[in-house]
Order: C-alpha cells, then structure tokens, then sequence
C-alpha cells in the first residue's frame, strides 16, 4: 500500500514524488471529434502512450518517484478509467498545499469520474489530517491548472472556464489551515486558450514568473483573514519575492508555458517549447532544461504541467 507525506510549499523545489496517469486506450480519429470534445487536433493515443513514457522516464532518470495511478484502479473503475481521454491531465484532480491535500472538483462532468477515481486513492494514500473528501462536498468547480503555490506565504487562483469562486470561497478557510497567510486571485478570460492559469504563466524558480503580456492589465483580490484588498498582478506577484517576464512571443501556447520544475535549477521542458522565452531572462540562461518529446500529448490542449501532479518537494 502506499503511504506518502505531501510536502509540497513552492513551484520550484526539488521534486521527489509526482503522480501521472497513461493516456487513454480511445484515439481521437479526426478534427472534427477533436472539435466536439474539447481538443486541439485529433490523437493517436499510441503515440502518445510512447510520449508519456519518454517523460516519465525523463523524470525517474533525475531520481523522481513516478506514481501512475490508473495501476491501482481495479474492475469496473480500471474499465470505465482506461476509456477517459482528459484522464492524463492529473495536475486538475487535487493540490498538495504545503503538507495538506485539497480534492478538486472537475469544471465539466466529461471529466467527473476521473475525479471520483483518484480521490478514492487518496483516501488510502494519504492520512486523514492531511486528505479528506469531505472537504469538496460544496464545490462547484475547482481545477488545479488555475492553482499555484508560490511559496510559504501565498498562493495563485484563477477563477474563470473551469474553477468558481464559489468554490475558492469554500476552500479559502483550509489554504489558511494549511499555514498559507494570503491568496491572490485573478479572473482571467473564459476561452479555450486562457481555460487554465498555467496555460497562460507559470513559475520558472526561486524568483522568476513567466506570463503572457495581456496579464499585466489584470487587477488580483488579495484575500486573508482580516479581509481584502486589490492590486494589480505584477504588484502582487513582486511582492511574492518574484520578478515577471512578460512575453508575447508565444507561438505554442502549451509548449512553451506548460512546464515543470524538477528543482530549483532544472526545468522539464517540451521539445517544442520557445527556447528564446526560456532563454529571454538573466534568472533563465544558467538553467537546465531537459526537453522531452510530447507534442502528441500536447494536441489534447495540455502539457507537461498539466499531466503532472507534485506530491513531495524538498
């Protein structure tokens, strides 16, 4: 059985345990399926099996524990699981919040019972001071692609297509549990292309956050526990201890955002993505980056971020 102590206070720090999930076993025949069910362009789901493995090895080659959890569903759960095409965009079904786990809550019911799946798991996974599905009961919608933790002090929520803030108010008393002083939040716009916070920036280390331009126009509701204020984002982001790289030269949205931080120095990178963003910065030139090949993954609308979920970082 597995046991595993969530630890997880920043974006950056080394990664020791991260969960994934195997694509789906049904393809995406052509472009106009695509278009019906959410997805770039149609998905041979072979190909992409072979991309998932190159990037889960990528990461089990830097010393990463690499849990997928569709190998611990069994009967009717492990059928119906294997048959989920969004199934390995694990980063929307939970986020670990310092050493406390907050289920999420799919935004669209196509992707419900992936939820249902590994929130199941959890239970098992993790003990009861740090999970409970009960926390959940009275979301409406919650997908952690809106969410990151910046450091020990604070985290980042956008509530738009696929998170409301109905339920960031629900949440909001348990992040302040789990020793978190403030959260930011920002509403951006409900487009496929915007549907995740980390679809439009994401932290780059210590010190650093990428974003597409546009954001900077953008005001963030600071909430704590005596109250509210707002500011605009490069404001609330500068306060986080982090410099902003604003960029428009996005030519793959998911590419060249949709990253991971393997440590503090290393980012885990599509083989696809803008090198000249990744390059674009003083804090970028000394990283690492380890580019991996998962461009038929990335037709599914998601990307390195999106199909892992950080459970331990040092």
């Amino acid at each position: 059985m597995i046991k595993i102590h969530p630890n997880c206070w920043s974006e950056h720090g080394e990664l020791k345990t991260v969960m994934v999930c195997t694509p789906s076993s049904l393809d995406i025949p052509d472009q106009r399926t695509a278009d019906y069910v959410g997805w770039e362009k149609p998905v041979n789901q072979d190909i992409a099996k072979e991309n998932h493995e190159g990037m889960k090895k990528a990461m089990e080659d830097a010393g990463i524990t690499v849990i997928d959890y569709s190998l611990y569903l069994k009967g009717d759960k492990a059928e119906l699981n294997h048959q989920l095409i969004n199934r390995v965009f694990v980063r929307d079904l939970a986020c670990v919040y310092g050493n406390t786990v907050i289920p999420g809550d799919a935004g669209i019911t196509m992707r419900a019972p992936e939820y249902v799946h590994s929130h199941e798991l959890f239970q098992t996974w993790f003990d009861e001071k740090t999970f409970s599905i009960k926390e959940n009961n009275r979301l409406k919608a919650l997908e952690n692609g809106d969410v990151f933790v910046l450091n020990k002090d604070a985290v980042f929520i956008n509530t738009g297509m696929r998170t409301s803030i109905e339920s960031i108010e629900e949440i909001q008393q348990e992040i302040f549990r789990a020793g978190f002083s403030e959260i930011g939040v920002i509403d951006l716009p409900r487009t496929g292309e915007t549907m995740h916070l980390d679809m439009n920036c994401n932290v780059a280390g210590s010190d650093l956050l990428i974003a597409k331009s546009y954001m900077r126009l953008f005001p963030v509701q600071i909430i704590t526990e005596k109250g509210g204020r707002y500011v605009m984002m490069e404001e609330f982001i500068r306060r986080q201890g982090f410099d902003v790289l604003w960029t428009d030269d996005v030519k793959h949205t998911v590419a060249d955002i949709n990253f991971l931080n393997l440590d503090p120095e290393t980012l885990l990178v599509s083989t696809k993505a803008n090198k000249k963003i990744l390059k674009g910065h003083t804090k970028l030139r000394g990283k690492k980056l380890i580019e991996v090949e998962v461009n038929e993954l990335e037709k599914g609308g998601g990307g390195i971020r999106c199909m892992t979920l950080p459970l331990e970082r040092k």
